[in-house]
Formats: structure tokens, sequence, C-alpha cells
């Protein structure tokens, strides 16, 4: 493999002949070969944006020449169009503040800027710390990479998902709108609702969750920016914050701000832990859905087996025949790691130091990650199990009319006693509640048929 020599201040570097990089690059490639968790694309891409957006602001603000700003943003609309992401091959497991990542984006930039110089002739020349960093610390423009692709990736990636999940559900609901059935709680027979009524429940959690992912996301709209090293903004206009946030949102859509205090944007991350909050009361709810899913599905002929799943591949490699609830088994799996990546994110943001937060990349690497785990587990379970649930009405009628719990609509009538003595006699004796009623002489025929009507227990008296 060819080399080419790049110098940093601490002297310098063989660097591979074909590859964007510097010297710090590089460094932190040798001195950090720890696990295989590579620094997130969409981390890349946010720094593309942020270089971009300080490259106009510092021209606006007359800080750098036009070529410069102009050849920068280039370089960055280059890299987001063609996605040359290869040049951006660091670790998570770096350094806390993301030093080394930033200082990557800012070698690339000013390679490829200064070979598109070269190509014209020109005599200007970037340098990665003086222009491309130029207002800037590594200390705020992390942080700030941190929130605006931590955004738009809940806006991009988790809610659309989530919403296509909800809209499948709500088409259950209504189809399954008429069917009564028996309903649990402790995982005992309770009172009857309908099968819609219960998958009404599951679309409601979706839309509660949609709400406050939404709600706490708003919080990442505001910005380290401006802050620089310490949160004192040295070395950079007292504008740079509000302009470069003004840039971003022209890019991305999306409105963003400066922090009004960048002490606090340097040195905490409640909002991202506030934001992965919501993250996690999806997973929980998800969890609930997956494991009703799968005890609905049971059986067949052993379990619940009130509803039916598609039968996507075969359940055992002994037993044939065998059709397993794989979709509800992956996406529990996957809310399992986002329960584990809320844990990793509150401990690493109790860490502010000081001035600064040093364990920003496995924060934001958990985040993503729960993000994309929650994102595609919820497509697949929609696609793969939710589409093709079905309704096994033979087994929902039958469990209706064998349950004890039916009984609950005497109390009016009769009394809790009297109502619980017919349910133990009729449970102890394998009878029928209307045969335990009879023989205790509580009520005639017609009253139980009268009382004791499904389909007048599925919602509240008139």
């Amino acid at each position: 493999m060819k080399h080419r020599t790049e110098k940093d201040t601490l002297g310098e570097v063989q660097v591979p002949a074909d590859k964007w990089w510097g010297a710090q690059t590089q460094r932190s490639l040798d001195n950090f070969k720890i696990g295989k968790e590579k620094m997130p694309l969409e981390v890349v891409e946010a720094f593309t944006i942020l270089k971009e957006a300080c490259a106009v602001a510092n021209k606006r603000l007359g800080n750098l020449e036009s070529e410069k700003s102009k050849m920068i943003e280039r370089v960055c609309q280059e890299l987001r169009e063609d996605g040359k992401y290869e040049h951006f091959p660091l670790v998570v497991w770096q350094t806390g503040s993301g030093t080394q990542s930033n200082m990557n984006m800012n070698e690339v930039v000013a390679y490829r800027a200064n070979e598109y110089f070269k190509e014209q002739n020109s005599e200007i020349r970037i340098h990665p710390n003086d222009d491309v960093n130029r207002s800037q610390s590594s200390n705020d423009t992390f942080p700030t990479s941190m929130h605006i692709t931590a955004l738009k990736e809940v806006q991009d990636r988790l809610i659309p998902s989530l919403q296509r999940l909800k809209k499948v559900i709500d088409q259950k609901q209504k189809d399954f709108d008429h069917i009564i059935k028996i309903g649990r709680t402790h995982l005992q027979d309770a009172t009857p609702l309908t099968l819609g009524q219960e998958l009404s429940g599951w679309s409601y959690m979706l839309e509660r969750s949609e709400q406050m992912i939404k709600e706490s996301s708003e919080h990442l709209k505001y910005l380290a920016i401006g802050g620089t090293a310490v949160g004192t903004g040295i070395n950079a206009h007292s504008k740079f914050g509000d302009y470069t946030a003004e840039e971003i949102s022209r890019i991305t859509g999306i409105t963003f701000y400066s922090s009004p205090n960048k002490f606090h944007a340097l040195t905490s991350h409640d909002e991202i832990t506030y934001a992965h909050g919501a993250l996690k009361a999806l997973a929980a709810d998800l969890m609930k859905i997956a494991n009703d899913v799968r005890w609905l599905a049971s059986g067949p002929r052993s379990g619940i087996g009130e509803i039916t799943i598609p039968a996507n591949e075969p359940g055992s490699s002994i037993m044939p025949g065998k059709v397993n609830p794989t979709q509800s088994e992956a996406l529990t799996m996957a809310v399992s790691q986002v329960f584990g990546n809320d844990a990793t994110i509150g401990f690493a943001a109790s860490q502010g130091n000081f001035e600064l937060n040093v364990f920003k990349p496995v924060i934001i690497y958990n985040f993503l990650q729960s993000v994309r785990l929650l994102s595609d587990a919820m497509d697949s379970f929609n696609n793969k199990c939710m589409t093709g649930i079905e309704a096994n009405e033979g087994v929902i009628s039958e469990h209706v009319k064998n349950s004890l719990m039916l009984v609950t609509a005497l109390n009016p009538h009769i009394g809790y006693e009297k109502a619980a003595e017919i349910a133990k006699k009729a449970y102890r004796e394998d009878r029928t509640l209307k045969e335990a009623a009879l023989q205790l002489g509580y009520l005639t025929e017609e009253e139980f048929e009268q009382y004791v009507n499904p389909e007048k227990m599925i919602k509240p008296n008139e």
C-alpha cells in the first residue's frame, strides 16, 4: 500500500495515499484499536451539514474568504450527495469529546477542497483547523452534530415506522371490532371485551408514544455551537452560533436554535437523555404488544389460540409444521437492547465534569442504535406479522362461553357473594354458570339469560 506523509503539531504521520484524512485521524486509528463499532454515518452526515453551515456563517461575519467558504460548502455537499463516507473510519471508543471525529471531518474537507484548488491552479489552500474549524471547538461541534442527527433520525426514520404500524393496527381494530372475546387480567380470565377494543389499546399506546417522542425531541433543536471550548465562545463572533443555527435550519428544513446557555450545552446531555426516555416508553409498549401477540397466538391447540399469525418460516428443526412467533421474538430482543441503551445513556450523561461531558460518542451511538432498532423492528413486525394476523373466531367463542367471569354481570342483581358462590360451584363441579345458578336457586333461567349477555358487558351501563 502506498502512503503519503502528513503532519500535525506532534510530527509526521504516514497516511494511506488513497485516503482523504490527515495526521490526527491516522493517530486515532493507530491509538484506539477497540471494538468494531464505527462512528455512525449519520453523525458523519450531520458533521457535513454543520461544517457547511459554519463556513457560511463565517463568511457572513467576514471571518472567512468567500472562495474558501464556497469550496468548503461544495465539499460538504459532495460528501452528502455521493456518500463518500469511506474516509471516516474512526471507532466510537475514542476521545470522549469526539475531538478526533471532528478533526477527521476537518481533515477530509480540507484535503478534498485543496485537491479542487490544485485542479483550478489556484494558490488558495484550506487548513483543517484555521478554516474548516474556524470559530469552533470539538467541544461544541460534536454535541451540535449529536442533536442534528438525533432529531433527523427520529423525524425521518422512527416516526414514519411508528405511523405505519399504527395504521395497520387501526385497520385490524376495525376488522375485529365485532368479535367479542374474554378479557384477561393477571393472566387469568376476566370480563369480556371485543378484539377490536383490545387492539385499540395498542393503537393508543403508539399514538401517545408518538406525541411524547415529538415533544421530547423539541429540546434537541437547541445547539451547542458558538460555545467553543468551555462555553464562553472564545475565538468566535457573538453572532456565530445564531448564524450557524440559521444555516443548519436552511440545509435540513428543521428549525434549530443556538442554545441560550452554552455552559449547559457542552457539559449536559439531558435533552438526549430525555428524548431517549420517550424511546424507552415506546419500547415498553412494543414489548407489551409483541407479548400479547405471542400469547394470543399460542397453541395452536394447547394454548390460547385466539389469533393466528403468518407462517413465515419453519418453526422448528425437529418438529414439523410448527409456527413460532418469530417476529415477536425479534421485536422484543430489539426492545431489550433499547432498555440497555437507555441505561448506558443515562449513566454517560451523568458524567459531565466541570465544563465538559466526555462520554459523547457512546451517548449518540446508543441513541442512534435505538432509533434504528425500533424503526427496523417495527417495520419487520408490521410487514411480516401484524398485517397477517387473523382472528380465530371459533376458539374465541368457546372461551367466552366457558368463562366463569361472565358471572360478574350478576353482581348488581344478586350481589357479589352470591355471584362468587355460583362461580365457585360451577368450577368445582365442572358445570356451566347457568346450571350452578339454577341449582342454587338464585335466578330463573329467564333472568340468567337476560343478565348474562356478553354483548351488554363490553361497555358501561346505559
